[in-house]
This record gives structure tokens, C-alpha cells and sequence, in this order.
């Protein structure tokens, strides 16, 4: 049996504990039915041990920090991951179980507690995308990617927000077991398979819409004319600014160019469209402004990490 430690502390996330530990208690019920011997020990452990309230207001009884090595070390975020980020014992526990165990997972801004102990420098991480600027801030050394849903650097994951945390750890499972145990664990669970770790989080496409920019309302204007023509010129004058200012003003308030916000508005208006309607591809297509069903696919990819087709397979409605 490989031993799972699942590292939580006061207001931690409650999904970041409960949703990989339920992946792997799942797969232990899917082994046990066959027959066959459990494949994992999971535990939920934590620095004093006992009853840890959750930010939900939820406690979860944990066991004391362990000293044997773990075969895999999950590590929680929630808002409570400053405080236990300042917590040098936990820090250098976590550091001396990184080096034994065969795998180190944080979920979400359990990004931020890993990365204190100085093992992610250098990597390629992610966590939740509102959170992704401030982590680059705070550990520069990190290479912040705010797109994936989960990130692999050797026996190092960090995935994104929340419920990412179960596609780690089918992920996770599927490493050990197979793809096809992994996906009949998502079945089990009722979640939409699993999806790939390169697959954006989804909120990623509106930040720009969401965070109160100046652009806000040229945001909202894009949204409604994306079948229109979007060139420099119409929204220079949309914005009430001269091309050359529009483009300097645009990309130093969002850190990106028109083009590629056009892009990401576009892609979510048709993920939008692929999940909750009927709509033929090339239907999608023509009314999100790709013009081409190619075009739309090579962009979808670019910026899901699947393809139309495929993101319809696992997430319509």
C-alpha cells in the first residue's frame, strides 16, 4: 500500500483535503470490490494533530506529522497557507519528507507552502489563477504559468484552484494504476473524466473582463461584436483613444496585446457555446468570429489545450 499524506492546517481549503483524499479512497473501493488489496493508506496529517477547522467552519480530525517517509505528499491551500508558510517546523518537515517521498503535490495556494520550502525554484508551477501574480511576486525564482489545470516537474505537481485538486489526483492515480482505473474513479465520482493537466482554467479567458480595468466596458462592447470587425483602428475609436495610445495604454494595463485578448474573449464565448448548446462547430465558428472551423480549432487548442471536439465530448451539458 503506498502511503498517502494528505498536509492540511488551520483554514485550509476543505475541497483541497477532501477531493483527492476521495479520489484515492475511491480507488481503494474499486480495488476492494475485485477482491484485491487496497493500493493506498491515506491520511489526513497536520502540525499539532487533532481536530483543524477548515475556512468552511468545518473541522477534520488529523493525525500528527508523521515520521516515516511518504510515498506521496498532498498539500492543501486555503487561506490559512500564510500562517503555515511562517511555521519553520512545518517548513523543514515538509522539506525532509519532499526528499524521501516519491511524489510532492500542493492543490491550489498550497503552491505558496511548497514553494517556502525552496524546492520549486526554478520549476514550472501554477495555482490558482487569482493568485498566480502574487505567487510570482513572492518566489520570482518560480516560473508562474496561470493556463494549466495541473503542472508535472519530475516528482513535483502543483495544480490550480480548488476542484483541480481531484484532476491531480486522478492524474495521480492514473500514474500508479492506469488510465483506465483513473477514469473509472471519475465515473464513480460523477466528474467529467478527467481532464488533461495543460487544459486552461477557465476563468483565465475573462480575468480581463473581471478585474475592473479601465477596459471593462471595451471588454463588454468585444463580447457582443465578435463576429464583427475587431481591428486596432475600430477599437482605438470604440475606447475614444488614437491607435498608437489605445495599443500602449491596452497592453501596459492588461499585459497583453488587443489581438490576444480578442482571442481569449472569443475562445470563451465558444466554450460557452460548445458546452451548453446544440451548435455545429462550424456554427460555433462563424458566430464567435473565427471564421473557419480550422482557425477556431487551432485557436481552441492554443488556448484549452484540447480541441473543440473533444472539450464538447467531455463537458456538454
Amino acid at each position: 500500500m503506498k502511503a498517502i499524506d494528505v498536509l492540511t492546517f488551520a483554514d485550509a481549503q476543505l475541497l483541497d483535503v477532501t477531493g483527492p483524499l476521495q479520489v484515492f479512497a475511491s480507488a481503494n473501493d474499486i480495488y476492494r470490490q475485485r477482491g484485491l488489496p487496497a493500493p493506498y493508506a491515506a491520511r489526513v496529517v497536520a502540525a499539532e494533530g487533532g481536530a483543524v477547522r477548515s475556512s468552511s467552519g468545518l473541522a477534520m480530525v488529523a493525525e500528527p506529522l508523521p515520521d516515516s517517509p511518504s510515498d506521496t505528499l498532498v498539500i492543501a491551500g486555503g487561506w490559512g497557507v500564510y500562517s503555515a508558510s511562517r511555521d519553520r517546523a512545518l517548513v523543514r518537515w515538509i522539506t525532509r519528507q519532499a526528499h524521501s517521498a516519491r511524489r510532492v503535490a500542493s492543490v491550489c495556494s498550497g503552491a505558496f507552502l511548497l514553494a517556502a520550502t525552496g524546492l520549486l525554484e526554478g520549476q514550472r508551477v501554477v495555482t490558482h489563477w487569482s493568485r498566480c501574480e502574487e505567487l510570482a511576486r513572492q518566489y520570482p525564482g518560480l516560473q508562474v504559468e496561470a493556463d494549466s489545470i495541473f503542472i508535472q516537474q519530475g516528482k513535483l505537481w502543483t495544480s490550480a484552484g480548488v476542484t483541480a485538486g481531484i484532476d491531480l489526483a486522478l492524474a495521480l492515480v492514473e500514474e500508479d494504476l492506469g488510465r483506465a482505473l483513473a477514469l473509472e474513479v471519475a465515473r464513480q465520482l460523477v466528474v467529467f473524466l478527467k481532464r488533461p493537466g495543460g487544459q486552461s482554467q477557465f476563468s483565465v479567458a475573462l480575468t480581463q473582463q473581471q478585474q475592473g480595468s479601465r477596459f471593462g466596458v471595451l471588454h463588454e462592447w468585444i463580447g457582443q461584436h465578435l463576429n464583427g470587425d475587431l481591428s486596432i483602428a475600430v477599437l482605438a475609436a470604440q475606447a475614444g483613444m488614437s491607435e498608437r495610445s489605445f495599443v500602449r495604454h491596452y497592453r501596459a494595463e492588461t499585459g497583453q496585446t488587443p489581438a490576444r485578448a480578442i482571442e481569449l474573449i472569443r475562445v470563451e464565448a465558444a466554450r460557452q457555446l460548445l458546452s451548453d448548446t446544440p451548435a455545429s462547430i462550424k456554427r460555433v465558428a462563424r458566430e464567435c468570429g473565427f471564421g473557419s472551423e480550422e482557425t477556431l480549432r487551432r485557436s481552441f487548442h492554443r488556448v484549452m489545450a484540447v480541441t473543440p471536439q473533444a472539450y464538447r465530448e467531455r463537458f456538454s451539458a
